[in-house]
């Protein structure tokens, strides 16, 4: 199994913080956004290699991360990929990079584990992987709690064996407050539908979308997420999960 970290937007909403420097290499808690990340993957068993998908711009800065932190963690193994893109104007979206270092690695006979290079959790990745393993595609949950905040994210509904049955990508009148984040698991029988799904025009971009195309296609698994999960989308939420992760040190 291989893990992939999408890493190639340009975080606009984060200007002028971003301008320069890549949001999953903004501090919190004192350590960059993605070594968060990438410390809670340990533990997990047979990861070949961590891809780190970017941009043109940043591909350099997370060359120099990844050989920083090699050496103080030798068990992992960094590739970063660079998507070619040089603005938010010629981005390929994040399903467009998923499918892009798919083909360009050769990684369609291996399962993979991707997440969001924004998404932190407070508690390590392990156990939603060892779920995933048994099956074609898991999605990672988390019960935010509140009608409003879910109007942000992906809404979903599960049945008793925790099988996604509705999907809503920022749904204006919510049903419960569940939503699907950005943590996937996806088998070889999942990522050869990428090209499908992109073939006929859908959205490139959102992550979600791939899986509000998916569940009506094929089981999709959920995992709900304990802890605390940490979107970081905005100034406001950079500096709460800079909050939250000082305690976690």
């Amino acid at each position: 199994m291989n893990a992939l970290i999408l890493a190639a937007g340009y975080a606009t909403r984060l200007y002028p913080l971003t301008l320069n420097k890549a949001k999953p290499l903004l501090v919190v808690g004192g350590k960059p956004i993605i070594e968060w990340l990438v410390d809670n993957l340990s533990g997990i068993r047979d990861l070949e290699t961590i891809y780190i998908v970017t941009n043109d711009k940043f591909a350099a800065d997370f060359q120099a991360w990844s050989q920083s932190y090699q050496m103080r963690h030798p068990e992992f193994r960094f590739k970063i990929v660079n998507d070619g893109s040089k603005s938010d104007d010629d981005k390929l979206g994040a399903i467009g990079d998923i499918n892009f270092v798919v083909t360009h690695e050769n990684l369609s006979d291996s399962s993979l584990l991707i997440a969001a290079g924004d998404n932190l959790f407070t508690t390590p990745l392990a156990d939603f992987v060892a779920y995933a393993r048994n099956t074609e595609v898991t999605v990672a949950v988390f019960d935010v709690g509140d009608s409003e905040a879910i109007k942000k994210y992906g809404n979903v509904a599960v049945d008793a064996e925790g099988i996604i049955t509705r999907f809503e990508e920022k749904p204006k009148k919510p049903e419960g407050t569940l939503a699907a984040i950005a943590l996937y698991y996806y088998s070889p029988a999942v990522l050869s539908l990428l090209k499908t799904y992109l073939d006929a025009g859908n959205n490139a971009d959102q992550p979600g979308r791939f899986v509000q195309w998916l569940y009506s296609r094929k089981p999709v698994k959920t995992f709900e997420i304990k802890g605390q999960w940490l979107d970081i989308g905005s100034k406001e939420t950079l500096e709460n999960a800079d909050k939250v992760l000082s305690t976690q040190r």
